[in-house]
């Protein structure tokens, strides 16, 4: 189940590049950040509600609190450069450049999460930082 919620968000991911780059035309991407942010926001929090899994907050720890607030800031600051780059660049090479964070995400995972570092995932790594060369050059 988890492959299909992947290539949803892989989908979604591309229409956010394209839906962005349109919306982005004579705005400040600050600006347009801002606004994807607040429909995120309103979004999220509704699907919240709407299951009923607001009662759950309760049942967070600090760490839980800690991560999650790191993340968001990441977050945050991923978004603001990703509308800026979008903005000053082309879409069909800002998006595979900011898909770099898959690699980003492996070396990452396999220092701090501990996760299994194979001759597979070294390929594909090596693989996709290859083909975002070819792309962009």
């Amino acid at each position: 189940m988890w492959v299909i919620y992947a290539l949803l968000s892989a989908i979604f991911a591309a229409l956010v590049s394209i839906l962005a780059k349109k919306g982005l035309e004579g705005i400040n991407s600050n600006l347009a950040t801002a606004i994807r942010t607040f429909v995120v926001l309103i979004a999220a929090w509704g699907i919240v509600f709407l299951t009923g899994k607001h009662k759950e907050i309760t049942n967070l720890t600090s760490k839980n609190w800690r991560f999650l607030i790191y993340s968001g800031l990441a977050t945050g600051a991923s978004w603001l450069f990703y509308f800026r780059a979008l903005q000053l660049g082309e879409a069909s090479k800002v998006a595979p450049i900011d898909k770099l964070s898959v690699v980003f995400t492996m070396v990452l995972a396999f220092i701090f999460l501990g996760e299994q570092v194979s001759a597979k995932a070294i390929i594909g790594g090596l693989l996709i930082a290859a083909g975002t060369l070819v792309l962009v050059l």
